[in-house]
């Protein structure tokens, strides 16, 4: 058994259609996680709607999705009125969380279909006491450090472990250097149950939008330092971690600094832990 990862959407905040974004991406927030035929859908921010072109043209054109979403924050729910399955008669789309609010959107006074005019079935589902066994794949969702509420998601099958964590921020502690401008501070600390979720993942999938010198400026806004997420995911002894996230004034130029000054993080403290940027379009394979 393979657990697929695929980025559709990995920008924060606005969609950020430019030149300067063509490498990374500049669609919001989507993420595609596959076990077997089970289709989870992290988030539906613009790029979902290219993961639906997308999913039509499959041979195996699956017909039953799990849509799960973080919080209500625009970035992450405003492409699902352009989802070419929710308006098909053969899809059955299950939703946790933000089911009111992804209807809302498609009020008249924001969108010119009715949500009551979608062709597919769209159930409202939830995840009882925070965990539910899903066509054999564990799922649980945790909470995340957000304003306004956010949640993080889990995924497990056979030994595969797959962590969703977006819109969270990893505060530094007393004792922490930060800003660690010169990059070569100690490890920083990290809250205890965070690092308990992330424990041994295959893939963490984090939010990191800011490097620390931006981050000193916007603390308390509910995102983390890469450093600070790099530093997480060694303590957690993940063995992947996908920046993720990605702030819409952040190059393609900038993400290619962000990522070298992490690897020289990683290759600093000799720790066994790959760090890459999220990339729309990029698949991996577990």
């Amino acid at each position: 058994m393979s657990a697929f990862v695929r980025f559709w959407g990995t920008r924060g905040s606005i969609p950020t259609p430019a030149s300067w974004t063509r490498v990374y991406g500049g669609n919001t927030s989507c993420v595609e996680v596959r076990f077997d035929d089970t289709v989870f859908i992290c988030d539906a921010g613009s790029g979902i709607r290219e993961l639906g072109k997308d999913m039509v043209t499959r041979k195996s054109n699956p017909n039953e999705f799990h849509l799960l979403i973080t919080h209500t924050h625009w970035d992450h729910i405003q492409g699902f009125p352009f989802f070419i399955p929710a308006y098909m008669k053969t899809a059955q789309i299950r939703v946790y969380g933000a089911y009111q609010l992804l209807s809302g959107q498609m009020s008249s006074e924001y969108f010119p279909v009715s949500f009551r005019d979608l062709g597919a079935a769209i159930i409202a589902d939830e995840l009882p006491n925070g965990e539910k066994m899903i066509n054999g794949v564990r799922v649980r969702h945790f909470p995340l450090s957000h304003p306004g509420g956010c949640v993080g998601y889990v995924f497990e099958k056979d030994g595969k472990k797959i962590v969703y964590a977006t819109d969270h921020e990893i505060a530094p502690q007393p004792g922490d250097k930060f800003p660690d401008l010169e990059n070569n501070g100690p490890l920083r600390s990290a809250p205890a149950d965070f690092l308990k979720i992330i424990e041994g993942a295959d893939l963490l999938i984090a939010d990191a939008q800011y490097n620390d010198k931006e981050y000193a400026t916007r603390m308390g806004w509910g995102h983390s330092s890469c450093f600070s997420v790099t530093d997480a995911a060694i303590r957690g002894k993940v063995r992947n971690v996908a920046l993720f996230h990605h702030d819409p004034e952040c190059k393609d130029i900038d993400m290619d600094r962000k990522i070298q000054a992490c690897c020289e993080r990683v290759i600093r403290h000799n720790a066994d832990l790959t760090v890459f940027a999220a990339r729309e379009g990029m698949e991996l394979k577990f």
